[in-house]
């Protein structure tokens, strides 16, 4: 782990190449955490990494609120926390769950319709650390009630998550680089 000095900011974590990958969690690295640096990086804690994996499945891929409405969570949760890294991760994964450049883009400031209720319940967790009242009902009525808590999971998942590439400048993986580059949203 990074040392720093008093009043220094921490250096880089660099993410672990599979020389020096930890032996407790080598199952692990042919999957998700072995794909993205933000895993790599996380791996420097490998019980936290091996805590991680459940949920991470259940909001990423088996979420109440579906895959679509999650990457809008997802979306807007990287843009306020300031998180590039995040973002363009995103950004490529709606694309390829056959979201439009437009509906993603909407996410930068207030979409529309559902999406809409989406971004709101986002802003609030993140401003406030609860939902309104009648946000909440009206989340409940849209998404269903096990959606609601979906939500909420998924904004703290991705701020912890957003805090980690943040503090410790995780690189952004080459492949998603090479995206942005070649199809700038």
């Amino acid at each position: 782990m990074t040392r720093t000095a008093p009043d220094k900011t921490p250096e880089p974590i660099a993410p672990l190449t599979d020389d020096v990958w930890p032996e407790e969690i080598a199952e692990l690295r042919a999957g998700f955490a072995g794909a993205l640096n933000v895993y790599r990086t996380m791996a420097h804690h490998p019980e936290l990494l091996r805590a991680w994996a459940p949920l991470r499945q259940h909001l990423v891929k088996d979420s109440t609120l579906g895959a679509q409405n999650s990457e809008i969570v997802i979306l807007r949760t990287g843009v306020r926390l300031g998180s590039s890294y995040e973002w363009a991760h995103h950004v490529s994964r709606a694309r390829a769950l056959g979201m439009g450049d437009d509906r993603i883009k909407a996410v930068l400031a207030t979409p529309e319709g559902e999406d809409a209720l989406l971004v709101q319940a986002v802003d609030a967790i993140i401003d406030h650390q609860k939902l309104p009242p009648a946000l909440e009902r009206r989340l409940a009525e849209v998404f269903g009630q096990k959606a609601v808590f979906d939500i909420i999971a998924t904004v703290g998942f991705y701020t912890v998550l957003g805090t980690i590439l943040m503090t410790y400048e995780v690189p952004l993986d080459d492949r998603i680089a090479r995206e942005m580059e070649d199809n700038p949203l």
